[in-house]
């Protein structure tokens, strides 16, 4: 199908054209006239410009100003055109020159200073003179131009409209039955959707009846196989038990041995009644022995009072050929002859009488042990000498690492007692006062682990911020041993 564009209709006879009706909608504007003023810099107009809006004509070297000048000898927003009661009046420092057209004539501004109104402008005088719609001129800033007059203003463009055709929004293009149709069609879906993934059709749990049933498949559950356990070795006890049946024969000498034989029996445990019995048993043996070791009566009492040791017993043994006499053997001088008692250091010498002596006859110095006190080191700290920036704190810093210098030479000091000498550590200070770097420099004298030890111990100081950024802080010490 071809599209029929309308042909335009004759104008009929009395009735304005299309163009005299767009003229007469672009109407003049009338009002108070504008300024249009022209920059001008090195001969050349740089900026035209046409203040429709009838306000304040700033000039300076602030960018808050109309007209941006590069110039010291003016404020930073000077008003040169300032709009005063409806009416624009020029303003001009001693600095500026030029000249002003008025309806009287052309007039320099040297020569208006007599005529024009003073006004204070921040810390200056300036002049001031009204200007009407007709004057005209220029003003010279320095090596700027400004160039001025006033004019009728601009009119006013047509705010520009669509044909009807474009105007139609976008709502008469819809298809609104497809998008109906579409819409309850997502709707029903997301609505399938969301009922699978809820739990509205989950049904109800009922904790009570799935703790019963929980319980009785806990109770039907199998029982757990029988594990067979090892036969017992029923050696191991008729083997324990015959030492323990043979240690009261041995113990007894044969004195007794019905107890003996009594304890051996069984592989039982010993009642306490039978317990009790062998003790009293054990205990009269034990006086029966004592009784029979001294000839005259009880041994214990000579034991204790004179250290009588009776002898009869080491008769048979003494009347052999292969025993020792009880002579003076190692200074024990026994004394005596035959049978009797053996009284220690009866004939002469010490003996063994003074044994067990716990008397304080003589201070008991054998075998006391004595402390040796080693070497005891102290680190001496010279000034600090700071370089390529202040360090507020060095000092105070630099005497804290004392007791850490003094620790490291007394470790030194442990594997070499004589050791002594002084090392230079240089510092090199960051910016936020951490020590990035420390060289030893001398040492003579030191072992590398105490010079290796004060070196850890300056690179974990902390100074303040250098002034500058940084700064080097030679540290001396001097170690020697007390």
């Amino acid at each position: 199908m071809t599209q029929q564009h309308p042909h335009p209709t004759p104008s009929r006879p009395g009735q304005p054209g299309q163009m005299t009706a767009v003229m007469r909608a672009v109407a003049p504007v009338t009002g108070p006239k504008v300024l249009r003023i022209g920059l001008v810099q090195g001969g050349k107009v740089i900026e035209e410009r046409v203040i429709k809006q009838r306000t304040h004509v700033t000039i300076g070297p602030s960018e808050k100003s109309m007209f941006v000048i590069p110039s010291k000898s003016i404020p930073p927003s000077f008003r040169l055109f300032e709009l005063v009661g409806g009416e624009y009046f020029l303003n001009f420092l001693d600095g500026m020159t030029g000249r002003v057209a008025f309806k009287a004539g052309v007039s320099e501004l040297s020569a208006l200073k007599s005529s024009a109104k003073r006004v204070a402008v921040g810390n200056a005088q300036a002049y001031q003179v009204q200007l009407s719609e007709e004057a005209r001129g220029k003003i010279v800033v320095g090596e700027t131009t400004f160039l001025f007059q006033f004019v009728a203003p601009p009119p006013v463009q047509p705010k520009p409209q669509l044909p009807v055709s474009v105007k139609s929004g976008i709502a008469n293009d819809i298809d609104w039955t497809t998008t109906i149709i579409a819409a309850f069609s997502f709707l029903f879906h997301f609505g399938a959707v969301g009922s699978i993934y809820s739990d509205w059709m989950d049904p109800v749990v009922d904790d009570e009846v799935d703790v019963a049933a929980l319980l009785e498949s806990v109770k039907q559950l199998p029982p757990p196989p029988v594990v067979e356990q090892p036969k017992e070795n029923v050696e191991a006890p008729a083997a324990t038990a015959a030492p323990t049946a043979e240690a009261p024969k041995a113990a007894s000498g044969g004195g007794n041995k019905g107890a003996a034989a009594s304890a051996g029996k069984g592989s039982g445990g010993m009642s306490d009644a039978r317990a009790s019995a062998l003790t009293n048993e054990l205990a009269q043996l034990d006086m029966q022995m004592l009784g029979a070791l001294n000839s005259s009566g009880n041994a214990t009492a000579s034991v204790l009072s004179s250290g009588d040791v009776p002898t009869g017993l080491l008769e048979n043994a003494a009347a052999s050929g292969s025993g020792v006499g009880k002579g003076g053997v190692a200074g024990l001088n026994m004394g005596g002859a035959g049978g009797g008692t053996v009284r220690p250091g009866a004939a002469g010498g010490g003996g063994l009488a003074t044994i067990g002596n716990t008397g304080t006859s003589g201070p008991a110095t054998a075998g006391s042990a004595q402390q040796v006190k080693g070497p005891v080191g102290n680190a001496q700290v010279g000034g600090p000498a700071v370089a390529g920036g202040s360090v507020s704190n060095a000092p105070s810093v630099v005497a804290g690492m004392t007791a850490g210098f003094r620790r490291c030479y007394n470790k030194g000091l442990q594997e070499d007692p004589s050791m002594k000498g002084s090392v230079r550590v240089t510092a090199k200070i960051g910016p936020n006062g951490e020590v990035l770097s420390a060289t030893p420099s001398g040492g003579s004298g030191l072992s590398g682990t105490v010079v290796s030890c004060v070196v850890a111990r300056v690179q974990s100081a902390q100074f303040a911020p250098p002034e500058g950024g940084g700064a080097t802080v030679v540290i001396p010490v001097t170690f020697v041993s007390q």
